[in-house]
């Protein structure tokens, strides 16, 4: 039984990609790609896109940098939810924009994959939300010359381990961008 049940409705969940944020992305051409295939295909069947935008004292809202990447562009019909945390739904209008759509299920894509994505696709997940994320729809920045793991290892193993149920009554799983599907 789903949690939302009055909320059949999916959107396609657009996280940070902004110049800045994304300017030394692992793979950052074809995973932009992927979002902007996956955009066009939410708007062709009617899907909410919603478009999330960080600011900080390192990412001003209204810099250049703070801008999301030329090749996405939202619509003036689309929600752009701005946000000062890595969970999207933290002190955000975000939760009150999927609930006026009637979202119960989300399909999630962005950067950066170790941050604000799997903060976003935690947060989702214990507020009752349905998640997929696009396996190649998701990047981060390479930061192994600090001893961390590289950029690949990280998506593959957020990859891996969104791939199996998390929670009880929600769905959680992992789909590529040409296996997505928008009613």
């Amino acid at each position: 039984m789903p949690t939302f049940e009055d909320r059949p409705n999916t959107a396609l969940l657009v996280i940070d990609v902004q110049n800045d944020v994304v300017a030394a992305a692992h793979e950052r051409d074809s995973v932009v790609a992927n979002i902007a295939s996956l955009v066009e295909r939410a708007r062709v069947s009617g899907t909410p896109v919603v478009w999330i935008q960080h600011d900080d004292d390192e990412l001003p809202h209204g810099t250049t940098g703070w801008e999301l990447v030329p090749e996405l562009v939202p619509t003036d019909d689309e929600a752009v939810v701005g946000k000062q945390h890595r969970d999207a739904f933290e002190a955000t209008t975000l939760e009150a924009v999927l609930a006026d759509a009637g979202v119960g299920s989300l399909v999630v894509t962005g950067a950066q994959t170790d941050f604000c994505v799997r903060w976003t696709l935690h947060g989702a997940l214990t507020r009752g939300y349905d998640t997929v994320l696009v396996s190649d729809a998701h990047t981060t920045d390479d930061l192994s010359a600090y001893g961390l793991p590289t950029a690949a290892d990280i998506i593959r193993h957020t990859n891996l381990f969104w791939s199996a149920g998390l929670a009880p009554d929600r769905t959680s799983g992992t789909a590529t961008a040409a296996e997505v599907t928008f009613a």
